[in-house]
């Protein structure tokens, strides 16, 4: 009896008394009221398809009203409809023509139902990228647009039909992209046979660097939800797959039965190490699919726990410990300007998710006017940086710091490599390979405007400045997002040539004799390539940097040394971004549920097939001499700006020295 007291496991006085629990239950016929009464299956992502599809049933029922039978037939003609009383509230979007309540509608002039809609209208109309993107809103109820697309869904499908039969079925499936509450990683991952870069590929992230030797086959104590108890009890089960966080869960005693497989948080409140139970009282009862299948489930489980790996005993305190972050709300900051990239402004820290910061603008009145970044990203600085080191800065028509509002101490933003620019350095005029702010897909010729003290230095894309330089950005010396002359040529990477350029296929060569240019010493650029763990195919979670403030499903579909190419789910490779491997815009599989952020899911069929059609209209209307989006001077932006949306720039290139050994080695051209 001792070693069943050890193991946490059920007496059999405890046990007898469960046995008669379950045989006094009254069978519920409801679902529902058994899943709440025994209240087990909360915060879990359970493989059922009977669950999954009744919870999805129960949500459509609570939002979405019965649709009154005088519905009048809707037409796709743009313009604002009226409910059947006569009162004004339907919409109809621009790109899809999808009918629905226009309070439910993107942007404000509720011309779009969602914001790949949004994109896909901007690429029609062959504006830059930067241009159809979202103004940064932080995620709140009112921006979670695709948590209403039920109502809208059942709406246009209900239009529809009316207006013809043959199309009801591509509506219900093509109209509507995956909603939020919808979108499952471990159903993905296992549809797909997909795999997830390791934790341990993500520093910045909770549990980066202490993530250990968790992997598969290691033993964990889960609530048991297989049992009909009316208390929550626990089980041993063993780890199958690994994808981020999340883990692939099965119960011991299943051996290979699959049934009741479920994914789960690694670091969720209810994950603990094997002997939790024993050492918080609690009881350990099999599941009641197997609970007939062994006379002795002690000596069972000491036979299959002896020589099993289990969590670290303090894995959940350092889970905790990990996600503590030193920037707090009404910190200031120096920030870019989102609408001028050549300068500063001061910000104050609105709110903090998971080590990522809504910074709002201290001039914001009406405090809408907000910029998303992480706490490590190099957009961000101390207050007195750009003073410090020569940089443009907007001054602040505010004189006062308002009530409650301190400066950041300087020690918590990320450091950079110190340079020595005493000897052989940049210099103005030296041209050089950068990835575009603008257009984070390409990687375009550029030269050097200015340098800064410190080892910063101001760039601009050659063919696409503005003439006053208010689209100039500031990298570090030794950021991974800048490269010498012939990079993209050694690497096999299209390089943007500059607009106009009418000379190709380009040469550097020729371009540096035609312009009087002289190439940036290869010496000069960061070298160091990190033993990242990042592999071609990887699933990820990574942050839209055209659209900061959102965080998508994403792969990794190209690597070069410590450069990776992201693809964005269900988007046009012409959304990809380059995104340095170190860069804190990138997170594990699980960390949006993790802190409770927001999650992205691919985007939906239609908005496939509307993206290619875009695309391949782009490509037509395209010229040889420029290859990307078009960009606009700031002047030519504000008149074209829709509804007073504004452009974000990049954010994924971290400045921070590499640990790494491995070199990248460049040939330049005489």
């Amino acid at each position: 009896m001792e070693n069943t007291k050890d193991l946490g496991f059920c007496k059999p006085p405890l046990r007898d008394v469960m046995i008669t629990a379950i045989k006094k239950q009254n069978i519920l016929h409801n679902p529902k009221e058994k899943a709440d009464s025994f209240g087990m299956f909360d915060g879990y992502d359970s493989c059922s398809e009977d669950t999954s599809s009744s919870s999805s049933s129960e949500e459509s029922e609570e939002e979405v009203a019965p649709l009154p039978s005088n519905l009048p037939i809707i037409k796709n003609n743009g313009q604002v409809y009226t409910y059947p009383d006569g009162k004004s509230g339907m919409a109809t979007c621009e790109m899809c023509g999808m009918v629905g309540v226009r309070d439910a509608f993107y942007s404000k002039t509720k011309r779009f139902c969602s914001v790949s809609c949004s994109r896909s209208y901007s690429s029609n109309s062959k504006k830059a990228s930067i241009l159809a993107r979202l103004q940064g809103k932080p995620p709140t109820k009112k921006a979670k647009v695709l948590q209403k697309q039920p109502l809208v869904a059942k709406l246009a499908a209900y239009a529809q039909y009316q207006a013809t039969l043959q199309n009801q079925a591509k509506t219900k499936a093509g109209n509507s992209a995956i909603s939020v509450e919808g979108f499952s990683w471990g159903n993905y991952i296992n549809s797909n046979s997909f795999i997830a870069a390791p934790v341990a590929c993500f520093k910045h992230a909770p549990m980066g660097t202490c993530w250990g030797d968790i992997s598969e086959n290691v033993r964990i104590e889960v609530p048991n939800t297989d049992c009909s108890l009316p208390t929550k009890v626990f089980w041993i089960a063993g780890i199958i797959k690994l994808a981020g966080y999340n883990a692939l869960l099965r119960y011991e005693g299943f051996e290979n039965d699959s049934s009741l497989d479920f994914w789960c948080n690694i670091c969720g409140s209810d994950i603990h190490p094997v002997g939790w139970c024993a050492a918080s009282g609690k009881p350990l009862v099999p599941p009641r699919t197997v609970q007939h299948k062994y006379t002795n489930w002690k000596a069972f489980l000491v036979k299959r726990l002896t020589g099993a790996k289990t969590l670290p005993p303090d894995f959940s305190q350092k889970v905790s410990e990990s996600m503590q972050y030193p920037f707090k709300p009404c910190m200031r900051v120096e920030v870019v300007d989102k609408r001028h990239l050549c300068r500063t402004r001061v910000a104050v820290v609105e709110s903090v998710i998971g080590g990522r910061l809504r910074l709002v603008y201290e001039e914001s009145e009406d405090r809408t006017d907000d910029f998303w970044c992480h706490m490590h990203s190099p957009l961000i600085h101390h207050i007195g940086w750009s003073r410090s080191i020569g940089h443009r800065f907007k001054r602040s028509d505010i004189t006062k710091k308002q009530d409650g509002h301190f400066d950041t101490p300087p020690h918590l933003f990320a450091k950079v490599k110190e340079v020595d620019q005493s000897g052989e350095w940049f210099k103005e005029g030296m041209k050089l390979e950068a990835i575009d702010p603008l257009n984070l897909s390409t990687i375009c010729v550029a030269t050097i405007r200015k340098v800064l003290a410190d080892g910063f230095l101001m760039i601009g894309i050659d063919g696409s400045e503005a003439a006053d330089g208010s689209d100039w950005f500031c990298y570090h010396a030794t950021s991974p997002s800048i490269f010498p002359v012939g990079f993209c040529e050694i690497n096999m990477i299209e390089l943007t040539p500059p607009r106009g350029y009418t000379k190709l296929p380009f040469k550097w060569f020729d371009y540096l004799r035609e312009t009087g240019s002289i190439a940036a010493p290869v010496k000069l650029f960061n070298k160091d390539v990190p033993n990242h763990g990042f592999r071609v195919g990887m699933k990820l979670e990574a942050v839209d940097l055209m659209e900061p403030r959102l965080i998508c499903v994403a792969t990794v579909t190209r690597i070069i040394h410590r450069l990776l190419r992201i693809h964005f789910d269900g988007w046009e490779e012409e959304y990809d971004q380059w995104v340095d491997c170190e860069s804190p815009d990138l997170y594990p599989v699980g960390w949006c549920q993790l802190t409770g952020y927001q999650l992205q899911p691919p985007a939906s069929q239609s908005s496939r097939e509307s993206q290619s059609a875009s695309s391949k209209q782009k490509k037509k209307a395209k010229s040889q001499q420029y290859k990307g989006h078009k960009k606009m001077t700031t002047s030519q932006l504000k008149e074209e700006l829709l509804d007073g949306e504004e452009y974000s720039f990049l954010q994924g290139a971290s400045d921070q020295e590499s640990n790494g050994s491995a070199t990248v080695y460049i040939k330049q051209e005489p």
